[in-house]
């Protein structure tokens, strides 16, 4: 079998400008977006408060996931990331089908993003229709990433270290409210009431856990990013160590206090739970200030998808299973033709903000998992291949990052995985997500039994 050298010489092209702490920021801009602000709410109506172990158990399986990745992406840094591993390590068919199901997933997150900033500008300009404020964002961040890789990096480091210190403000001042004289209806007795602490048993729990997954899907975006990295080895170790830690306080703990302040089963979605915190807490101004934090996460999780999406495109196109045109590279070393195909979750956004506007978040959060959580869980198999072979082929040489725990903990997050996804047929919500991306996967493996197997 050919060296995976191979598929990272194929890959060269791209500009290596991003240091260390814009590798931090894109991971964490891409996990706190939508699924934090928004998608909390769902996932509070499903579990109640118990959410918060649906979130731990989540946290958990992004914790193992992003190990298993650290160890490979340190290995074999380059923008194909899990996609050309799972090419190299367990075969074509297999880097075919987790590229373009990552890459229809976190597009259609794209338009999910863009779709949640129509409804956070509804707060401000609620005659305004959905379909404008999406239309013009989507053109604004197209714009950043067909500039350079180093604006997109600048773009996303100010997006994201806004959204972190505003989500420690919203920590401390809800810790402080609730040390002191609180509001009527505002304490921990909220965690407990309304029908406890399992309103809706464990199975409400357990498919809190879906929406956790989404939320924290974009964690795997370091690994991708790391083709463009300026040290590719130091920059990923450095990233992915720090960014679980935080992400897991800022949801844990933000989820935490908003559940003391907000009973969950006032946590509807017309607008984030967190700008309702501010509304019940009645600090002026507060609430306004926080739609406009909610409105630059989305952004900033819509500018790291979108980046994410377009350099898996360029990969597919280099590997040959996409258009040539799509892996040529701008005088700035920007694949400009990734960025337009991968802008088609915009424009799906935009049909459905226009046809079903009310129904249009939910849409697109069902429709688009599938393939980022097929994604995780060939992460997880893929590194079960990796480590055995790694160590026949590079006999008394020590890898740089290992995995904990292996192959426990990586059959762990496996199997959690696996459980998540066959978990979304048997809800209501979620019930499209298995009916729409098991014959997709089908549907891809005709494709490439018929046409790029043979080529």
């Amino acid at each position: 079998m050919a060296a995976f050298q191979d598929i990272q010489q194929r890959e060269t092209g791209l500009r290596q400008q991003l240091n260390s702490a814009q590798m931090a920021m894109i991971a964490i801009g891409g996990a706190i977006g939508t699924g934090l602000f928004m998608g909390s709410a769902f996932a509070i109506g499903v579990a109640g408060p118990s959410v918060l172990i649906s979130y731990a158990i989540g946290a958990l399986i992004g914790l193992l996931l992003m190990g298993c990745l650290a160890e490979m992406t340190v290995a074999h840094p380059t923008s194909g990331s899990f996609g050309a591993y799972a090419e190299h390590y367990l075969g074509p068919l297999a880097g075919f089908l987790v590229r373009y199901a990552y890459w229809a997933a976190v597009v259609l997150a794209v338009g999910m993003e863009v779709t949640a900033v129509g409804l956070y500008m509804r707060y401000w300009f609620p005659d305004v229709p959905q379909w404008v404020w999406v239309l013009l964002f989507s053109l604004a961040l197209a714009a950043v990433n067909a500039t350079s890789v180093k604006a997109f990096g600048q773009v996303e480091y100010v997006f994201s270290m806004v959204k972190v210190v505003a989500i420690v403000a919203f920590i401390l001042i809800g810790a402080y409210v609730l040390s002191g004289p609180r509001p009527e209806g505002v304490g921990f007795a909220n965690y407990t009431a309304g029908g406890g602490f399992f309103p809706n048993g464990w199975w409400g729990t357990w498919v809190g856990v879906i929406v956790a997954i989404f939320s924290y899907l974009s964690l795997e975006a370091i690994a991708i990013a790391a083709g463009e990295a300026e040290h590719p080895q130091r920059a990923v170790t450095s990233a992915f160590r720090s960014t679980v830690l935080r992400l897991v306080l800022f949801y844990l703990l933000s989820l935490a206090i908003m559940l003391a302040i907000v009973p969950w089963n006032q946590a509807g979605t017309d607008k984030s739970p967190f700008v309702k915190v501010m509304e019940i807490l009645r600090i002026p101004g507060a609430a306004g200030v926080l739609n406009f934090v909610v409105l630059v996460a989305s952004l900033s999780a819509m500018n790291s998808q979108l980046y994410v999406t377009s350099r898996m495109m360029f990969s597919l196109s280099r590997g040959g299973y996409a258009p040539s045109g799509l892996g040529r590279l701008s005088k700035s070393g920007v694949p400009l033709g990734a960025i337009a195909v991968s802008c088609l979750g915009m424009a799906v956004a935009m049909v459905f903000n226009v046809l079903k506007p009310e129904q249009s978040l939910e849409l697109m959060m069902s429709i688009a998992m599938f393939g980022a959580m097929f994604a995780w869980f060939m992460v997880f198999v893929t590194h079960l291949f990796f480590r055995p072979r790694w160590q026949r082929e590079h006999p008394g040489e020590r890898l740089q990052f290992r995995m904990w725990g292996f192959p426990v903990f990586t059959l762990l997050g496996a199997v959690l995985m696996l459980g998540v996804i066959v978990t979304t047929y048997f809800t209501r919500e979620f019930h499209t997500t298995v009916l729409v991306g098991v014959p997709f996967l089908v549907l891809l493996m005709l494709i490439y039994a018929f046409w790029y197997r043979r080529k």
